[in-house]
C-alpha cells in the first residue's frame, strides 16, 4: 500500500467516526491555540521593545549612581556614598572623546496648574543637550538653553497631551503656570512622540536640571546620558567614561555604566524566558490531547481486531498495520493542530484589531512550531496503539468477538 493510499484510508476511517474524532482533537486544538497566542504575545513584546530602543538609538550610554554587579535596567538612584553631579557632566564633556552629546536627567512628580485647571504629571529636569541625546524635537518655541540651566531659570516645555488637557485651544507659549507650587514660564511644546519605554512623552514637563534639583531638594542627578558618535565607539567610550568617573570619585567605582544594548538584552532575556514558560504551560493541553488520542486509538484497535486479523490473514505485514494506525493517529492530531492554528491566528488578529496597543506578532516559526508539535503528538501517542495492533496474532484476532 502506497503512502497516499494509507493517508486516504486513515482519512476515511476518521471520517467514519467524526464526532469521536472531533472530541479527541479538542485537547490538541486548545493546546495549539494557546501556544500560538502566548508565543505571539511574547514575540510581539520583544519586537515592541526592539522598536522602542531603536527609536532611542543604539549608541546611547547611561551612567547611574551605585554599583551593580549585574547590568541594571532601571532608572538608577540607588544608595551610594557619592552621588552623580553636574560637575561629573562637565568633566565628561571636557575629557570624553567620540561623543555627540551629554545630557542629564532628574525625575520628579508634581501638579501643573494654569488658571483653574490642574494635572498631576511627571517632571523631568534636563539640560540643553537632552534633545540631541534622546532624539527629541521641539514643535513650537525653543528648548531649554545652557544659560537657563546655569541661571536656574524657571522655564518649562510641555508635551502635546499637557497642552490639550490643560490649555485647550489657548496658546501656552509665554503663559505662566505653577509646577509643584512654583511659577514657571512655558517656552516650548515638544513634538508629539507617544509612549516610549513606559513614559508618555506627550504627558511630561521638562524644566532645567538645576531648577529641578533645587525644587526637589536633590544633591545629585538620577542619570547621566552620553550619546556616542556611532555604535562602533560604544565599548572604547565605556572604558573612557569609567576612567573619567574613577578619577572623579577617588578610584571608588560607586557608579554603573550601561548601554542600550545591555538593557535590550536584559529585556529580551526576560521576555524570552516568560514566553517559553507560558508556552510550556499551554503545552500541557497538548499532552492531555495526546493522551486522549492514544486512548481512542486503543479503543479503535479493540473495535477493529477482526479487521486486523483478516488483513493479516490475506497477507498484510506488521509494518502495514503499524503504519495504518499510526497514520490515523497523525491525521487526527494534525487535523486538531490545523484547526488550533487557524483559531490561534484568528484570535491573535482579532486581539490586535480591538486592542492595537497590545503587542502581538505571529511569526512563521510559530506556525511551523505548532504544526511540528501536532505531528509529534500524533506520532508519539500513536506508536503504542499502532504497535499493539501490529503484533496481534491473526488467528486470535479472527476469533475475537
Amino acid at each position: 500500500m502506497s503512502g497516499w493510499q494509507m493517508i486516504l484510508l486513515a482519512l476515511s476511517n476518521v471520517w467514519a467516526n467524526k464526532l469521536r474524532a472531533v472530541l479527541t482533537t479538542l485537547g490538541v486544538i486548545i493546546g495549539v491555540t494557546s501556544v500560538i497566542l502566548l508565543v505571539s504575545i511574547g514575540e510581539g513584546a520583544r519586537n515592541y521593545l526592539a522598536e522602542q530602543f531603536a527609536g532611542l538609538g543604539t549608541n546611547l550610554l547611561i551612567i547611574t549612581p551605585g554599583k551593580r554587579e549585574t547590568r541594571g535596567i532601571g532608572p538608577g538612584g540607588g544608595n551610594t556614598e557619592r552621588k552623580l553631579t553636574l560637575e561629573d557632566v562637565s568633566a565628561i564633556k571636557r575629557q570624553a572623546y567620540d561623543i555627540a552629546g551629554v545630557s542629564v536627567q532628574v525625575f520628579g512628580a508634581g501638579t501643573l496648574k494654569w488658571k483653574n485647571r490642574t494635572r498631576d504629571m511627571s517632571i523631568f529636569g534636563v539640560n540643553h543637550e537632552f534633545p540631541v541625546v534622546r532624539g527629541l524635537d521641539v514643535d513650537i518655541g525653543a528648548f531649554i538653553s545652557e544659560q537657563d540651566v546655569e541661571s536656574r531659570r524657571r522655564v518649562a516645555l510641555i508635551g502635546r497631551t499637557v497642552q490639550r488637557e490643560v490649555f485647550g485651544t489657548a496658546n501656552p507659549l509665554g503663559k505662566t503656570v505653577k509646577i509643584a507650587g512654583t511659577r514657571f514660564k512655558v517656552i516650548g511644546i515638544i513634538q508629539e512622540r507617544g509612549q516610549s519605554l513606559g513614559f508618555d512623552i506627550d504627558d511630561l514637563v521638562f524644566i532645567p536640571v538645576s531648577t529641578a534639583m533645587d525644587m526637589f531638594n536633590l544633591e545629585g542627578v538620577n542619570q547621566i546620558l552620553i550619546k556616542a558618535q556611532n555604535k562602533d565607539h560604544i565599548l572604547p567610550l565605556m572604558d573612557n567614561l569609567k576612567e573619567i568617573m574613577l578619577r572623579r570619585h577617588d578610584n571608588n567605582e560607586d557608579f554603573t555604566i550601561i548601554s542600550q544594548a545591555d538593557i535590550l538584552r536584559t529585556f529580551n532575556n526576560i521576555a524570552e524566558t516568560m514566553t517559553w514558560f507560558l508556552a510550556g504551560i499551554a503545552s500541557i493541553s497538548l499532552l492531555v490531547g495526546g493522551i486522549g488520542i492514544m486512548n481512542i486509538m486503543l479503543v479503535s484497535v479493540r473495535e477493529r481486531t477482526r479487521e486486523i486479523g483478516l488483513r493479516k490473514a490475506i497477507g498484510a505485514k506488521e509494518r502495514d498495520i503499524l503504519l495504518q494506525f499510526l497514520a490515523e493517529s497523525v491525521v487526527i492530531s494534525m487535523a486538531g493542530g490545523l484547526v488550533g492554528l487557524s483559531l490561534g491566528v484568528g484570535a491573535a488578529m482579532t486581539a490586535q484589531r480591538f486592542f492595537p496597543e497590545l503587542p502581538i506578532a505571529v511569526s512563521s516559526w510559530t506556525l511551523m512550531l505548532a504544526v511540528g508539535f501536532s505531528f509529534g503528538v500524533g506520532v508519539f501517542f500513536g506508536v503504542v496503539p499502532a504497535r499493539q495492533a501490529a503484533i496481534l496474532d491473526p488467528i486470535e484476532a479472527l476469533r475475537y468477538e
